[in-house]
């Protein structure tokens, strides 16, 4: 298996691995944390917390992608997203930061302070996002929806071959991108879990993910919490984790994509647990686990 590189601001780099992206709402109006975050500083420290826990990426994401709310005003999403890009890139240069945006407003200013990578939800509804990423050098997602943003579509008709429709469409939209300037080797590709999807669609095309994989780029896949997962399990999003963790597990047999989640700790370990299964990593052959490790603490 050939595994892919993502070149971000010049600099290629080889996903062998899968890389975790966590989630930093800046959004009231999100359907996961529902409003939990409403301060700077709590987005702020949010985000350390990430770091700490081990994210590769941050997505940062001032307008919900929650349908039956308006779109928010683009100086408004950007009072949101700004501030926080604008920390973690003086903070911690290391990381790569991602804004999930559509709008070419807010793609300008993120890439001026600083994000590494523009998430895309709308499938590249205006192309000039394509052309402020290809200026700056930031990676760009490229997702699959078949609706405008903000809209829901639940048709259990949309698709006569879901998976082989979702392909085509990414290989149109990425080849739109690279005649916007957008490197091949920067491009995301995202199949778009539950937008303009039933959980049954969604779950089949899951399935048939190599599809996807074929094209040769890294693969987002932003399964955490999901409705999918709420379909299968019967729980709210804040429920989902044991199924998002489960879902995890199946996707990092493959190395070579991104996973973003809410839960950045438990990412880590599902991932370490599966590539160490798999031959992907491995313990030293005198390791031996330290005491403070292997016993709980005593209650006092």
């Amino acid at each position: 298996m050939t595994l892919p590189t993502l070149r971000v601001r010049g600099v290629d780099r080889l996903i062998d691995t899968t890389l975790v992206m966590g989630v930093v709402n800046a959004s009231p109006e999100s359907f996961s944390d529902a409003g939990r975050f409403s301060t700077l500083d709590s987005r702020i420290e949010l985000a350390a917390t990430l770091i700490e826990a081990g994210a590769d990426v941050l997505d940062v994401g001032g307008q919900s992608a929650i349908t039956g709310v308006p779109e928010i005003d683009a100086d408004l999403e950007n009072d949101r997203v700004v501030p926080i890009v604008e920390w973690i890139r003086s903070t911690h240069p290391n990381i790569l930061v991602s804004v999930d945006t559509y709008k070419p407003r807010v793609v300008e200013a993120s890439l001026a302070a600083g994000a590494d990578i523009i998430n895309d939800v709308s499938g590249l509804l205006y192309p000039e996002v394509a052309s402020l990423c290809a200026r700056s050098g930031a990676a760009l997602v490229v997702m699959h929806t078949a609706a405008p943003p903000k809209v829901r579509k639940q048709d259990a008709d949309l698709y006569s071959d879901i998976g082989a429709e979702v392909r085509d469409f990414l290989t149109m939209k990425s080849d739109e991108a690279v005649a916007f300037g957008v490197p091949r080797e920067s491009i995301i590709l995202d199949p778009g879990p539950d937008f303009a999807k039933t959980p049954h669609q969604t779950l089949t095309l899951l399935r048939q993910i190599a599809g996807v994989r074929e094209l040769g780029r890294p693969l987002l896949l932003a399964l955490s919490r999901k409705d999918f997962l709420g379909a299968i399990t019967g729980r709210s999003p804040r429920a989902r984790g044991a199924a998002t963790d489960a879902a995890l597990a199946h996707f990092a047999a493959v190395p070579g994509g991104i996973v973003r989640v809410h839960d950045v700790a438990a990412a880590v370990d599902v991932i370490a647990t599966v590539e160490a299964l798999n031959g992907l990593r491995d313990i030293a052959v005198d390791y031996v686990l330290p005491d403070e490790i292997r016993h709980e603490p005593r209650q006092a």
